[in-house]
């Protein structure tokens, strides 16, 4: 059991209707680009998905890589501050107006108050309530 401390972050996979197929609690002192792979280990269903749409927090050369190795396309921005040569075309990005549908799906856990003041002191108490939560969140949509 680990404590939840002052910095933990929440990680949801969504699909491309904006239901929770995956969540991950991790540390906030943590990087996002070293979360996203444990994430997607976490989901729910049985496939890999094909596509992950990320904001520029994940622009990294070896993640793109390793989810490459896996036959997973991710798509985000890059950092203005690149050094490469840019890796994906504009084309890609097209995709990244829908995004919407991932931040929605966000403020309808931020609906849970438990999930929005962090009220539990215990990682794995929180995310319970987090997995309850995205429960509730596909129950209301069938």
């Amino acid at each position: 059991m680990t404590k939840r401390g002052k910095g933990t972050k929440l990680m949801i996979l969504v699909d491309g209707n904006g239901t929770p197929i995956g969540i991950d609690i991790a540390s906030a002192s943590e990087a996002e680009v070293n979360l996203i792979e444990k994430l997607i280990d976490n989901r729910v269903c049985d496939e890999a998905p094909e596509r992950l749409l990320y904001d520029k927090a994940a622009d990294s050369d070896p993640l793109r890589q390793r989810l490459a190795a896996q036959q997973i396309d991710l798509i985000c921005p890059h950092r203005k501050n690149r050094k490469r040569k840019p890796l994906q075309d504009r084309r890609k990005l097209r995709r990244f107006k829908r995004r919407y549908k991932v931040e929605r799906t966000i403020s309808w856990l931020g609906n849970y108050r438990r999930l929005l003041v962090r009220h539990e002191y215990w990682n794995h108490i929180f995310a319970g309530f987090a997995q309850l939560a995205c429960l509730f969140t596909i129950l209301k949509r069938f």
